[in-house]
């Protein structure tokens, strides 16, 4: 039997990337965190983090993780089950989800639930084609990915797909593609990208563009900021068209070409476990999706 106090000494290191916050966190002192993270080493004869900068877990710290936290949700289940409706506390759901994602329509998603549930948000932001990763190394429970391939001991659902458009001002279009896209002029063209993980922009070029080698690139990790820097006319970019259908309407930003965008699958992937509240969740993003998300043609 995992003793309690070293599991959680061990899993608020690694969620603090610090053994001196963690002892802030749990009230004690730092030599304290480190002698129970290393009995827990001790115990089950593994090293558990790797003491660098940033600290790491090891292949075993992570799927102490996935245990940790996994058992953190179905003992907060069972605690609400015992508990008087006034009496109740929090459960917090730490989710991978990529940006995009957050600023169109997951928070609109969870609404209902928030409604029927006492539950705390921890969302962890990533590219889409790497939030699945968050989820094997056991820091979320669930994840929206890109990936239609399950963890290990995971469910994979689909969502459906959202539609990415190539998108520019008018102004910048004049300036850039004034003799027409092609080779050239997209290799002179300034593009924004979210981080050096995003790669749509790279999938829409090798797709219609494959001759195109190189281009200058923005970086902006923020949907917000990445739409605005292209209505200021100062690059393009990759966009889910449910996020600007108003500004297009608008005429304040326009398609490259009206026929060429990529449609981007998204999944929902979470762990395999008998959990009232994940497999609530699970049910209000596909019902959700459903409605809001493109569905692929049966």
């Amino acid at each position: 039997m995992l003793d309690h106090r070293q599991l959680q000494a061990f899993a608020t290191v690694i969620e603090l990337q610090s053994f001196d916050k963690a002892a802030q966190r749990l009230f004690l002192t730092q030599s304290a965190i480190s002698q129970r993270v290393k009995q827990l080493e001790e115990s089950l004869g593994q090293l558990l983090i790797i003491r660098s900068q940033p600290l790491r877990p090891t292949s075993a710290g992570q799927q102490l993780m996935r245990h940790y936290r996994q058992l953190v949700l179905l003992q907060n289940e069972l605690l609400t089950g015992l508990s008087d409706a006034a009496t109740q506390g929090y459960t917090k759901l730490a989710i991978g989800l990529n940006a995009d994602s957050l600023a169109t329509w997951f928070l609109a998603a969870m609404e209902p639930l928030f409604q029927q549930q006492s539950i705390l948000l921890e969302l962890r932001v990533d590219d889409q084609d790497q939030t699945h990763h968050l989820l094997r190394q056991g820091e979320v429970i669930g994840c929206i990915s890109a990936s239609d391939k399950p963890v290990q001991g995971g469910n994979c659902v689909p969502l459906g797909t959202s539609r990415y458009l190539a998108l520019a001002s008018q102004e910048y279009i004049n300036r850039y593609f004034a003799t027409g896209i092609n080779k050239h002029s997209l290799e002179q063209a300034p593009v924004v990208e979210f981080n050096e993980k995003d790669e749509l922009q790279d999938r829409f070029l090798s797709t219609y563009y494959p001759d195109v080698d190189d281009y200058p690139r923005h970086r902006i990790p923020s949907s917000e900021g990445f739409t605005e820097l292209i209505c200021r006319g100062h690059a393009w970019g990759m966009v889910p068209e449910m996020q600007v259908s108003e500004l297009l309407k608008n005429g304040e930003i326009q398609q490259l070409n009206s026929c060429q965008y990529l449609e981007i699958p998204l999944y929902w992937h979470s762990w395999n476990l008998a959990s009232d509240i994940g497999q609530k969740l699970t049910r209000q993003l596909v019902n959700f999706c459903q409605t809001h998300l493109d569905q692929p043609a049966i």
